[in-house]
């Protein structure tokens, strides 16, 4: 039996960005949207020394993105991630690194639908929660739509209970993963006609989206929407997507957001963590506002060495606020 999907909005797992810290902050910001982890391989969750599956229970909903192609170790780790409490287990096929591809996982697995499928299948017998996938629409000169379908009709049938479809194919070879954001050419229409052959079905497009008008429009198109770097450097414009779902809009000031947070890095500090772990993440708070620049530059000088999550947080709203300081004074 299928599970009801409900999640229209989500923050894309972001490799070195999305981690517990970013999705504290972000979850300050929006109530309602999904919150997807870093990457995590079944080797790290399985045989690591350190707890890959830690996060904070103020992040709900969120979920857990799986990097690998073993049914029985996927389902082990599907299994776990239930057990500490993720609403999702999402399956990463669209991470087109050289050290994945190495791992025989992320965009090169859209080759191998069947193994693909096995693992759904796997982790479905394991788990309650939906088990969903993240893909591109082709790998290098493979990306045609009965390429596309041979894939994710595979999944579909193996019951995955959604897709994240990037509407972008990957080169395997001559782009680095950073070009692969850029390079390839968008192809919402594609992601379009996929919801389409998947009538009823939660299809989620992701890919250069970074307005909450563009938000709008694509969810007259499709099941959802996956926001990615946008949400990241610009994490304001969160604060619009629980209106954009028809709940409460969130009120929140940025001062208030950043108040909010300073308990937690000086939480973070006491445990033995750095301020810089945190606060590295606010940086585009003020993004397009007067005293923005003012603000990522002390947090960015300031932060590294801070003690004091207080100090550095109220410091860094004063420096943006008086703009007479000169910039002189952080190197002090």
């Amino acid at each position: 039996m299928a599970i009801a999907y409900n999640y229209r909005l989500s923050v894309a797992p972001m490799l070195d960005w999305t981690d517990r810290h970013c999705r504290y902050f972000h979850r300050l910001l929006t109530k309602e949207t999904l919150l997807y982890t870093e990457m995590v391989t079944t080797g790290a969750i399985i045989h690591g020394k350190q707890d890959f599956l830690a996060y904070n229970e103020e992040e709900y909903p969120v979920a857990l993105q799986l990097g690998g192609c073993n049914p029985e170790d996927m389902a082990r780790c599907a299994a776990l991630a239930q057990e500490r409490g993720y609403n999702e287990v999402n399956i990463n096929v669209g991470c087109p690194s050289d050290r994945v591809q190495n791992g025989s996982f992320g965009a090169c697995l859209m080759a191998e639908p069947a193994a693909v499928a096995d693992c759904v299948k796997a982790m479905k017998k394991a788990v309650d929660i939906p088990v969903t996938v993240k893909t591109r629409l082709g790998i290098d000169d493979h990306d045609s739509d009965d390429f596309l379908y041979a894939f994710t009709d595979s999944v579909v049938d193996a019951g995955v209970d959604q897709l994240t479809l990037h509407a972008r194919k990957a080169w395997l070879q001559g782009l680095s993963p950073k070009e692969n954001r850029d390079i390839p050419e968008l192809q919402y229409d594609r992601v379009y006609k996929a919801q389409e052959r998947y009538k009823g079905f939660p299809v989620a497009i992701n890919g250069g989206i970074k307005t909450t008008e563009s938000i709008v429009t694509h969810l007259r198109n499709v099941h959802g929407v996956m926001v990615g770097r946008a949400a990241y450097q610009n994490p304001w414009l969160l604060t619009s997507f629980d209106e954009t779902l028809g709940s409460v809009a969130n009120s929140v000031s940025r001062e208030e957001v950043v108040e909010a947070m300073i308990p937690y890095v000086n939480k973070h500090i006491a445990s033995g963590g750095r301020a810089w772990h945190v606060v590295r993440h606010m940086l585009g708070l003020f993004q397009g506002l007067p005293g923005g620049k003012r603000w990522r530059q002390y947090l960015s000088i300031k932060g590294p060495k801070a003690q004091s999550g207080e100090s550095l947080l109220k410091g860094a709203l004063d420096f943006k606020n008086d703009h007479k300081k000169p910039i002189s004074e952080l190197m002090t």
